[in-house]
């Protein structure tokens, strides 16, 4: 089961909090974004992917952790990861990427 946090505005209180979702299973874009990082970064320690778009597949979310991204600057991560997802980033609105190297 994974949970997605999300942030609710209400109304013209301009008050924030935390609203929660939480998912039985992952969607099919999700599953498919994890397979393609799974094959283009096999030493991933970490790998985490959200349709952060409610579901319709319009925006993602992406954690992850590999040696590959070792001695590289963060462009050159980020880089890395949409060069791996170029043919699903056609078809997105936004994408969100966060990269780590595994502490050791």
């Amino acid at each position: 089961m994974i949970c997605v946090s999300r942030f609710l505005r209400i109304n013209q209180g301009g008050l924030f909090g935390p609203l929660h979702r939480c998912l039985s299973s992952q969607t099919e874009g999700e599953l498919r974004i994890v397979a393609i990082l799974k094959e283009k970064f096999p030493s991933a320690s970490s790998l985490k992917v959200v349709d952060i778009s409610g579901g319709c597949g319009a925006m993602y979310e992406i954690h992850i952790e590999s040696n590959e991204f070792k001695g590289k600057r963060t462009v050159q991560q980020h880089q890395l990861v949409n060069q791996a997802l170029k043919e699903e980033i056609q078809g997105m609105h936004g994408l969100r990427i966060f990269t780590e190297v595994p502490r050791q």
